[in-house]
């Protein structure tokens, strides 16, 4: 694709992953204008293979925490993929096998990452994180999850890095491990989720944990927020409150703490939530449709301010924007088209 630069102290950067199988799998960026709207910048391989399918998983791709490095997974040939993020695109650093087999979800703190892999019976995996983005793996940082067959969604960082939670779809069951000053994870300690099928998960202020419950029944879809605590226990909150929508999977939190958004991709609608100082939510409208962007929304990304979200729409290869209001509701933007069919994993900065 080609690359404009006009402005580019107006512009940051967007990442999308596309997911192939029989060639090399590839990134694909897009430039953020001043409102908001989208425009091509550059695809780039990732060196590995891709699974040739949705991974139905939220973090496929990541940046850093200082927006310097990008990782990505690639869940055909059980790798990671590092790249250097610079003013030009990306560079890639090279990959790392994930310590098993078909890697889906990845998260970071400092210098340590994470990968959930979901394959067999499922693990997670740690590494070091170097100063150009190569990545070594932890010795004796492999870990189950709570059992076989449990169909991982995600894997995540709570915000002071001294947790890890990884949600199970199949079991209902959300695992906390507890993080060492060594980077090791100590676990699992399985929790019930308060509604089924566990997808996807943010993390609020003060450690609250909120979580999309996909159950693909009418009224079953719906949200939960959890506190935490230092031991790996949650504190139920609020509990399964229904979007009014169906298959309730990806989730993103504002970087204010304010709003939560869940992406159903059964209903083609985006769901918002008011959060409260104690984690408690409120759905934002009462049919559960704070914005329709149309059939399949498939995985969603705040910019680092907030101000916009985007949607991957995987039943038409586009990407939705919308610019977040003062009250939680949505304003429609321009997005971007012609994604390849098998891209998976969003992420903005």
């Amino acid at each position: 694709m080609g690359r404009q630069r006009s402005g580019r102290d107006q512009r940051s950067w967007r990442g999308l992953r596309s997911d192939q199988r029989d060639q090399r799998q590839r990134r694909a960026g897009l430039e953020s204008n001043a409102d908001g709207s989208l425009t091509p910048a550059g695809s780039y391989a990732t060196g590995g293979q891709g699974s040739g399918r949705g991974l139905g998983s939220q973090g496929a791709v990541i940046l850093s925490q200082d927006n310097q490095l990008l990782f990505a997974v690639d869940a055909g040939s059980n790798e990671i993929s590092s790249f250097k993020v610079g003013p030009d695109g990306l560079t890639l650093v090279g990959r790392v096998a994930s310590g098993g087999t078909l890697p889906t979800s990845l998260t970071t703190y400092k210098n340590l990452l994470y990968v959930l892999n979901a394959g067999s019976s499922g693990n997670i995996s740690g590494f070091t994180i170097g100063n150009d983005g190569t990545l070594a793996p932890i010795a004796d940082s492999i870990r189950p999850l709570s059992g076989g067959a449990t169909a991982p969604g995600q894997i995540g960082f709570s915000p002071d890095g001294d947790l890890l939670v990884v949600v199970e779809r199949a079991t209902q069951t959300i695992d906390t491990f507890v993080v060492g000053a060594d980077g090791r994870a100590s676990g699992p300690i399985p929790q019930h989720s308060s509604g089924a099928t566990p997808f996807g998960f943010a993390f609020g202020h003060r450690g609250q944990l909120f979580v999309s419950e996909a159950a693909g029944t009418p009224g079953g879809s719906a949200t939960s927020s959890y506190t935490t605590a230092a031991d790996g226990s949650l504190g139920l909150v609020s509990g399964s409150v229904p979007t009014n929508q169906r298959a309730a999977c990806w989730l993103v939190v504002t970087s204010d703490g304010r709003y939560a958004y869940t992406a159903n991709a059964g209903s083609g609608s985006i769901s918002g939530y008011s959060i409260d100082q104690d984690g408690s939510l409120t759905l934002l409208n009462a049919d559960g449709r704070t914005a329709a962007p149309g059939a399949n929304p498939t995985d969603m990304a705040l910019s680092h301010n907030s101000r916009f979200l985007y949607v991957r729409m995987g039943s038409t290869a586009i990407i939705a924007g919308f610019a977040v209001q003062a009250d939680g509701s949505l304003l429609p933007i321009s997005g971007a088209a012609g994604l390849p069919p098998t891209a998976v994993g969003l992420i903005a900065r």
